[in-house]
């Protein structure tokens, strides 16, 4: 595979992630994290923006360290649907340059509307 999709499932970019970043619909809330995961690998604010929910969206959001970061995976620990509320509980590792790497243990919420999962907001778990 010459372009693996860096959400951790075994297939390409394009038929994966880039999909919903192209503007396909997420079929479900742990795909949409997935690609959330994957638009901060790839740097894709635009993507970031438009797949979080808009009470709860930044007004903008800035990728300062993108060029210097090294994404080093993910790891989905449970999706819960509830109709058009979810929960994925996930990992996410990553290093900026000579510095530690970064762990970032999260829960985050997520909600459908008119067909689209967003992303609402999430609950950092400390270490």
């Amino acid at each position: 595979m010459s372009d693996p999709c860096p959400c951790g499932l075994d297939a390409a970019y394009a038929a994966c992630c880039g999909r919903l970043h192209a503007g396909d619909r997420a079929p479900d809330a742990e795909a949409l994290m997935r690609s959330r995961y994957s638009a901060f690998v790839r740097a894709d604010v635009a993507y970031l923006l438009r797949s979080w929910y808009p009470s709860t969206r930044p007004a903008e959001l800035a990728l300062d360290e993108a060029a210097r970061t090294r994404w080093l995976g993910l790891d989905v620990l449970r999706h819960v649907p509830a109709g058009e509320r979810a929960v994925v509980e996930f990992v996410a590792r990553w290093k900026v340059g000579g510095e530690p790497a970064v762990r970032l243990h999260e829960t985050s919420a997520f909600v459908r509307e008119d067909g689209h999962w967003y992303y609402l907001d999430g609950h950092v778990h400390p270490r």
